[in-house]
């Protein structure tokens, strides 16, 4: 039994895989390199119509180049700091800020090593933050309460993180420790929480003043992002 459900998994990704590269029903548009055409499968080709096969972009990439073309003011002139930086969002905020300095905690995979809990930079060193996808990894309360920190006044933090707006509280569990007990309770190995909606508390709770960017209507489906999701706007105040 467990080999033929196994089968069916393998069947599903080849099959997934093969529509994701030739799906007639969606043609899409990618706002990060103008392509158009079909998207491409992603997530081990489980998430089809996701990637664009020109860029790579994937749907974060194009909400938030969604978001920069209307508030390109917030960017152009600025200092900006991007945690744990990805070549899709890279792109986009070099050329667009006056000072572009990356970081991340593995040596190599951006301009300075920075812990995330502890930023080794004095305060009030950037107008902006950019922290995709990071926060679900670490210990957020310290991570937020950092951010804040090394913002100038009236700085912006620009926070993204997988959230399930139907719980009203995050799920964290201390005693998942394991890469397979991570994987089974937060959705992959490295993450260490499910954030609820109460996300906006916790961003508010290190000092915030918070508004969201979320795409509307024909952009989502132009676009191929995910609906409901968020850009995360804390500013420094």
């Amino acid at each position: 039994m467990k080999r033929l459900w196994w089968r069916s998994v393998v069947a599903a990704r080849y099959l997934s895989a093969r529509l994701g590269a030739r799906h007639d029903h969606y043609r899409r548009v990618c706002n990060v390199c103008g392509y158009e055409g079909y998207f491409g499968p992603a997530g081990g080709g489980l998430r089809m119509d996701v990637k664009c096969p020109r860029c790579n972009s994937a749907e974060r990439h194009r909400l938030f180049k969604l978001w920069l073309d209307a508030n390109a003011d917030r960017i152009a002139g600025s200092e900006v700091l991007h945690f744990a930086p990805e070549r899709g969002l890279a792109g986009l905020l070099k050329p667009a800020s006056k000072r572009y300095v990356t970081g991340d905690l593995a040596p190599g995979r951006g301009d300075l090593v920075l812990n995330i809990e502890a930023i080794d930079l004095p305060d009030a060193s950037f107008d902006v933050v950019v922290c995709s996808h990071v926060l679900e990894h670490v210990d957020d309360q310290k991570a937020l309460a950092e951010l804040h920190r090394v913002l100038r006044r009236g700085g912006l933090a620009l926070v993204m993180a997988p959230v399930i707006e139907g719980w009203a509280h995050t799920y964290e569990n201390a005693a998942m420790r394991s890469p397979r007990e991570r994987t089974l309770h937060f959705g992959q190995h490295d993450h260490v929480r499910w954030y609820g909606a109460d996300i906006r508390e916790r961003i508010r709770a290190a000092g915030f003043a918070l508004s969201e960017f979320t795409a509307e209507g024909p952009d989502v489906f132009r676009l191929a992002l995910l609906p409901g999701e968020k850009i995360f706007l804390a500013e420094k105040r």
